[in-house]
């Protein structure tokens, strides 16, 4: 087995947290949120651009998990920001929203908790 690296150890962590918290009814409380609780699920470029027309949300940052998963966060310059898992088939789930999202500076991203 290789070794999983720090960056994917975090990441999947982080989703791990986000399908919990999910499976435990945990959001935002705002009507984008509830859109991602519901696991609204789409074709990969119909998410996006869905997400881009309604919230002005880009992709910010994005990973791989070891079985070929792309997790990506994407956020707008307002503050909202989805997380969006999508398989290696192309189908995109939206598993996490909501407000608030700020970028870390540089000296800050790589502390850890």
């Amino acid at each position: 087995m290789k070794p999983i690296s720090k960056s994917v150890e975090i990441m999947l962590a982080v989703a791990s947290l986000t399908l919990l918290a999910l499976a435990f009814g945990w959001g935002a409380g705002i009507a984008h949120a509830e859109e991602a609780t519901q696991l609204v699920c789409g074709s990969h470029e119909t998410v996006l651009h869905t997400l881009q027309g309604k919230y002005a949300e880009k992709p910010a940052s994005m990973g791989l998990a070891n079985n070929g998963t792309i997790v990506e966060v994407l956020a707008s310059q307002d503050g909202t920001w989805t997380i969006v898992m999508t398989t290696p088939g192309g189908e995109s789930c939206l598993l996490a929203a909501g407000d608030y999202w700020r970028n870390l500076p540089a000296q800050m991203a790589g502390r850890t908790l």
